[in-house]
């Protein structure tokens, strides 16, 4: 059997749709299992042994119709029996279209279930506390009638070599070794997912003053300025915790780096999901405008929490489309002060710190 799942769009989501590749895999291990996914978010599928061929959607292939075509085709040729279209979008479409599989499998959406043979309801509600964007992966798996176990949790491969090089940068940094190791998510992927610097600094004191332990920064060299504000917005005494130029530099270097720390805190995005696939401990700031029911994956109150605005202030939620809360989202941020959750916090670092 050849199988394709298509999942364009960020690391996140592409980590997370590789769980139909690991469950497609224990159902036939024997398929030819191919992933299509943006050439970027290839680090987070290294060392994934459930999936054959990953297949590239460039640049080129987004503009130029000529080039989508030539994709197109090329996947046609392949002759799979089976296709999965987790993205389910224009871009995936006519790949769709001209794919020949025998088995078409999407999400129920208006305009396009002409293009698939079996047509998944696209929830709006979580029914467990793995989250929207897990349970919906998993039901795209349903039409198959499985007859193994479904493991819902994506994974991550880290190899002896990275992780002897995460070991070796942090002992080049003189990272204490007698200390926990939390990892700050610091900045989303925009402005509009980043949770406002100067209240992030009193996030990090407040780590600081509950639990003594390493503090590390996880930034893009280009983000080196707004991670300097944080910096500089924390206490003296805070700052000493921090080591602030322990970076990994490409993507799988912060996976090896997020494979020896014991924890995340921060933004809701990328970091966080890679955490999640490490079994590391994570509590998440999501931005006002991004709905954690989604994103809130594997919540149980202790391992995994999250926070979000509505949990606090629903008012200011009241009769607002996403459109409207993404245009309002860096005010209503300011009023998403970090007392709002210190608790939580605190909680957070007491269950875990001590589990670990």
């Amino acid at each position: 059997m050849k199988i394709l799942v298509i999942q364009q769009k960020m690391i996140g989501d592409v980590l997370i749709s590789s769980i139909i590749c690991n469950n497609l895999r224990m159902a036939y291990p024997n398929a030819q299992i191919d992933y299509l996914v943006y050439e970027s978010t290839t680090p987070v599928l290294e060392g994934n042994p459930n999936i054959d061929t990953i297949i590239l959607f460039q640049e080129k292939h987004r503009n130029s119709k000529k080039e989508l075509l030539k994709l197109a085709f090329q996947i046609r040729s392949n002759k799979y029996d089976l296709l999965i279209d987790a993205y389910s979008k224009l871009e995936s479409w006519l790949v769709v279209l001209l794919s020949g599989a025998k088995r078409k499998i999407s999400y129920k959406k208006p305009g396009r279930t002409f293009l698939y043979t079996d047509n998944v309801p696209f929830e709006a509600f979580p029914k467990t506390n793995l989250g929207l964007a897990i349970e919906r992966r998993i039901s795209l798996l349903e039409p198959l009638h499985l007859s193994i176990p479904i493991d819902p949790s994506p994974k991550l491969f880290v190899t002896e070599k990275e992780k002897q090089e995460a070991k070796a940068l942090f002992e080049q940094h003189k990272v204490r070794k007698d200390k926990k190791t939390v990892l700050i998510s610091l900045l989303g992927s925009e402005k509009l997912k980043t949770y406002p610097l100067e209240y992030m600094a009193k996030v990090v004191d407040a780590i600081a003053d509950n639990v003594d332990v390493n503090i590390l920064f996880n930034y893009f060299p280009k983000q080196i300025e707004d991670a300097r504000i944080v910096f500089n917005s924390c206490k003296p005494e805070t700052q000493q915790k921090i080591y602030f130029d322990l970076l990994g530099g490409q993507l799988r270097g912060f996976i090896g780096i997020m494979n020896q720390c014991d924890m995340i805190i921060g933004n809701d995005g990328g970091a966080i999901n890679m955490a999640k696939a490490l079994n590391k401990p994570s509590f998440t700031i999501f931005s006002p405008w991004i709905e954690k029911k989604i994103w809130a994956t594997f919540e149980d109150g202790i391992q995994n929490i999250s926070v979000h605005l509505y949990d606090f202030k629903p008012e200011l939620f009241k009769s607002k489309t996403e459109k409207e809360l993404k245009k309002e989202a860096l005010d209503l941020y300011q009023e998403f002060t970090p007392n709002l959750f210190k608790t939580k916090i605190e909680t957070f670092l007491k269950q875990n710190i001590s589990n670990i």
